[in-house]
């Protein structure tokens, strides 16, 4: 069992200097442009909930083979959800749709459990185009029972269809929940569905958000390994499957809803998220009480632990550091949140500094990734605080505003420290102080002072083989 609402005494201390240089990047589509100093141009203009204004997707639900009666259920919900959250939806049963010049008025194409071969070969190169040019593909359910022949829509989709048992309830385990299209899910997700094993496992080549507990239904057959959604970046576009949304009942669901949505989100580009394959870390926060008995604080304040799995900071300046260990080698990643609306929450990511009851000891022997977004370019959000500013046009690109989710990927080999947000590569700074050598030290968080409220969720690493580095400039 989780404790709800415990507090773990947290804390960091850093001197930040909080200024009011620039505001919070906001996510943009494939469609806006980027002003001087990563402000929108004229296509930047943002509707309801934040979207882009203009976005426009296509459902597709063409069927050669099987034909689900929840298509229309389908096509309704997705129109329901452009109405309410800003993008137009059109639906079409047409193949001729796939050309370059209709394809181009969308920033999506969802397919709604299209059913074996629905494309000639022109329209399959219209849409190979189509995604090669930034384009996003939303696959539902019989998505992967579709085009077996045409091995670029196989690798888009991620995986085919092989099998399904009875429709029947499963727990789905959500392993990322960081991306818009399972960040309103708990650890585990129950729901009745009719569940599909794959020909292949997509984990090498998509980032997994969800899988099956084998154990929980009947059927499975992908030897304890079952993703069910997922996404990546591929051959220039965006790409998210999921592999609910068999019954009719699925579209009625507001979690199933939100799941749809936010993959739409991502696929149209109005969200970011770190789409990159992800295997063999270990967590050091798990969401749990249990996991935190390896963390230690250091100063004033708190991080409040939700039932939910979300540890928030309350108060400062102090550090929740990790005791249990140091690294010298590593991929540390974790998600977290900013909660006010000017994206003035102050904190950080600390790395490289020994253990110690002081938090200035973080701040004086190791080296701080700023997480706040309204300070100056090399106190604020990517920097290596106050040594080395992010590439300021790529994390404007790739930062969703407060109140969303982010993903942090801080990558230490040797002296050498990047920094990912997001999946995007927006700082590549090298030590050259002895005194803050990164070849070993502890991680830790921050929690910085009463007004800042940072959320934190699913801390993990991989330790990486130590090897000599070569250093790269900034922004290569």
């Amino acid at each position: 069992m989780r404790a709800t609402g415990r507090t773990v005494t947290a804390v960091i201390g850093a001197a930040l200097l909080i200024g009011c240089v620039s505001g919070p990047a906001a996510s943009k589509g494939p469609n806006e442009t980027n002003g001087p100093n990563g402000s929108h141009g004229s296509h930047g203009t943002h509707g309801p909930k934040g979207h882009s204004a203009g976005d426009r997707v296509l459902v597709f639900s063409e069927t050669a083979g099987f034909r689900h009666d929840s298509i229309p259920e389908g096509i309704a919900a997705v129109k329901a959800l452009g109405a309410e959250h800003g993008f137009a939806v059109d639906a079409t049963e047409d193949s001729r749709a796939f050309s370059a010049r209709n394809l181009a008025r969308y920033d999506a194409v969802v397919f709604l459990s299209t059913t074996g071969d629905v494309l000639t070969g022109g329209q399959q190169k219209a849409f190979e185009r189509y995604i090669g040019r930034g384009g996003g593909y939303v696959g539902i359910h019989a998505a992967a029972d579709t085009e077996y022949d045409w091995e670029f829509y196989g690798g888009l989709a991620g995986a085919y269809f092989q099998s399904h048992p009875a429709i029947q309830p499963a727990r789905v385990e959500v392993e990322d929940r960081g991306h818009p299209a399972t960040s309103h899910l708990g650890e585990s997700w129950n729901r009745t569905d009719e569940w599909y094993n794959y020909r292949s496992n997509p984990r090498d080549r998509a980032h997994v958000l969800a899988s099956l507990d084998e154990s929980s239904y009947t059927g499975g057959t992908m030897s304890g390994d079952h993703p069910i959604a997922w996404c990546q970046e591929y051959k220039g576009g965006r790409s998210f499957y999921t592999g609910s949304g068999h019954t009719k009942e699925s579209y009625a669901d507001p979690a199933f809803r939100q799941h749809l949505l936010g993959g739409i989100r991502w696929a149209v580009g109005d969200t970011q998220a770190d789409c990159r394959p992800e295997k063999g870390y270990t967590p050091l926060f798990d969401g749990s009480a249990e996991s935190l008995s390896a963390w230690k604080q250091a100063g004033p304040g708190s991080f409040s632990l939700s039932d939910d799995g979300t540890l928030t900071s309350s108060g400062g300046l102090g550090l929740l550091w990790y005791d249990a260990s140091q690294f010298g080698s590593y991929s540390l990643k974790l998600d977290w949140r900013m909660a006010s609306a000017s994206g003035d929450d102050n904190s950080g990511v600390f790395v490289g500094f020994p253990a110690s009851e002081d938090p200035w000891s973080a701040v004086d022997n190791g080296y701080e990734v700023q997480i706040d977004a309204t300070d100056a370019p090399d106190r604020t959000t990517g920097a290596v605080y106050s040594f080395q500013s992010a590439d300021i046009k790529k994390r404007d690109r790739a930062l969703n505003p407060p109140g969303e989710w982010n993903t942090y990927e801080i990558r230490v080999e040797g002296e050498r420290l990047r920094v990912y947000l997001n999946g995007v590569k927006i700082n590549d700074y090298t030590n050259t102080d002895p005194a803050r050598s990164l070849r070993d030290g502890h991680v830790g968080i921050q929690n910085h002072g009463a007004e800042d409220r940072v959320s934190f969720r699913d801390v993990r690493i991989k330790e990486l083989p130590v090897r000599p580095v070569r250093t790269a400039a900034h922004g290569d």
